[in-house]
């Protein structure tokens, strides 16, 4: 219903998606949908940008140039993203390839007159000089504020260049959830790059026999859409696909470094399956209600337990239940058996996660299950989709533990820490550092070179722990010669004192 617009709507208003709360786990196991009281912070440290996850997806399409229409600034993070799109390339075409990105620079000028006039001029020299089959034109604050018109510039000039023009609105003063991306680039994909494009009339064409339309239709049936928006590397791919083949299923893998001319494939597989429930409902449904294809996104297969019922929920729906059991039992048993030099190690531990939500509280699970006890998880916001999750930990966990909804702000997460004490900290590459400097071992929850989901996921993380926390002699001499810049008054305040709800706690 929503791709007939120009702009995918906030997910504060699709989803009612909450940015600033405060809870337990067993709080948050007990709250539904329309219960949760979203807050304001008084006093913030920083955001993330929907920018960021979008560009992360963008730079990985093959054959195609991501053009930034804003100042130079905003693409700036790509070069940080530029090191996964070189080793995604490699991993799956076997050539390392640079993720390929155009700015048209605006400035002070630009502001007052419009932009449209260079990114008329910087759409066709993108497609004179690099003749690529897709310009993603990525819209953001400035062009949102002084009213260009991306769509209409891309729709004069899609006749005049062979590039496929998708236009991408991240426009990050709009919302605060920065997981709003995933609905910008599955807009502009389903918009322009699925629009006309059915691929099931290939098969019915002139020329194609019989004997071949009946083998194609046999393969539909056990054709699965497998999503990744960059939320899982190649090395965890080819863990998914090991058990999706193990039950007889053809997997295709979507959105990261698919080809734009394939992607409308995605309309014709038996099943569309969700890796991380956050990412993909906003494309699922549409594929479901536009092309019938039906979809699953209850779990994230993460955790022994989670990857259990993300195959058994596969499974059933192919009638092929018996089989997952024999997988399962195999795989368990000797994933137990590959644990048990480990877990007596992790007896009695503490732990703090932050993530995305889903991705921190699926990673619980799996600490849990491996001996840690949970202390604390900051999630960057908090959406429907993750009520069964909280679910699950409050019934696994021994003590009840904090809930910290929040798009970073790491004044909240330092003093958390201080007061928790964890023994370890997992979170992303580049928000560890308010643990290190507090000398507590941090492990990254998520990167791309590194293994985290199924079997053998919690494997190779649970020994990646084990060595950690054998020798945290790193973060102990950080510690002793960097300081965090809060004073004592700080770690001794409410770390909560800044959010006010509708109920009025605050700061006073």
């Amino acid at each position: 219903m929503y791709f007939s617009q120009k702009e995918p709507p906030r997910r504060e208003e699709r989803l009612g998606a909450c940015i600033a709360l405060r809870d337990t786990v067993c709080g948050f196991a007990k709250k539904k949908g329309c219960r949760f009281d979203d807050g304001e912070r008084e006093f913030r440290q920083g955001s993330i940008c929907l920018m960021l996850p979008a560009l992360a997806i963008l730079n990985t399409i093959p054959d195609s140039v991501v053009l930034i229409h804003g100042a130079n600034g905003c693409g700036s993070c790509i070069h940080s993203q530029n090191a996964n799109a070189r080793s995604g390339s490699a991993q799956r075409t076997g050539k390392a390839k640079d993720a390929l990105w155009l700015s048209t620079a605006l400035n002070e000028t630009d502001v007052i007159s419009g932009g449209e006039e260079k990114l008329t001029a910087a759409i066709a020299e993108a497609d004179r000089r690099y003749r690529p089959k897709t310009i993603f034109v990525v819209s953001t604050c400035v062009p949102g504020i002084i009213g260009d018109d991306i769509d209409g510039v891309a729709a004069q000039l899609q006749e005049k260049v062979t590039a496929r023009i998708v236009p991408i609105h991240c426009q990050g003063f709009k919302t605060k959830i920065w997981a709003t991306a995933y609905d910008a680039v599955y807009h502009g994909i389903v918009r322009q790059l699925f629009e006309g494009r059915d691929e099931s009339k290939a098969s019915a064409l002139p020329g194609v026999d019989e004997s071949r339309r009946e083998v194609e239709a046999e393969r539909r049936k056990k054709t699965v859409n497998l999503m990744n928006v960059s939320s899982m590397g190649r090395v965890d791919e080819i863990e998914l696909e090991r058990l999706l083949r193990a039950l007889g299923l053809e997997v295709n893998i979507f959105p990261v470094f698919s080809e734009p001319d394939s992607m409308v494939k995605m309309t014709q597989a038996a099943l569309s399956i969700s890796t991380c429930p956050t990412h993909d409902d906003y494309i699922l449904k549409h594929l479901n209600e536009t092309y019938g294809v039906p979809y699953q996104i209850e779990h994230m297969p993460i955790g022994i337990e989670n990857t259990n019922r993300w195959l058994r929920n596969i499974a059933a729906f192919f009638h092929l239940e018996d089989a997952a059991e024999r997988i399962i039992e195999q795989e368990e048993r000797e994933l137990r058996q590959a644990l048990a030099e480990l877990t007596p190690f992790f007896a009695g531990k503490t732990v703090f996660l932050s993530a995305g939500e889903f991705r921190a509280l699926a990673t619980a699970n799996l600490l849990a299950e491996l001996g840690f006890a949970v202390r604390g998880i900051r999630s960057f916001h908090h959406d429907e989709f993750a009520e069964g999750e909280y679910a699950k930990l409050a019934r696994q966990a021994k003590d009840d533990f904090i809930i910290n909804i929040a798009n970073v702000q790491p004044f909240e997460e330092a003093n958390l820490l201080k007061r928790l004490q964890p023994d370890l900290f997992l979170g992303h590459a580049n928000g560890n550092m308010t643990a290190s400097k507090l000398g507590i071992p941090a492990h990254v929850i998520y990167n791309t070179g590194l293994s985290y989901v199924g079997y053998r996921g919690a494997y190779e993380l649970a020994r990646r722990l084990r060595r950690l926390l054998r020798n945290p002699a790193f973060h102990a001499n950080l510690a002793r010669h960097v300081r965090l810049p809060y004073r004592d008054q700080w770690y001794a305040a409410d770390p909560f004192r800044y959010i006010r709800t509708q109920g009025g706690h605050g700061h006073e």
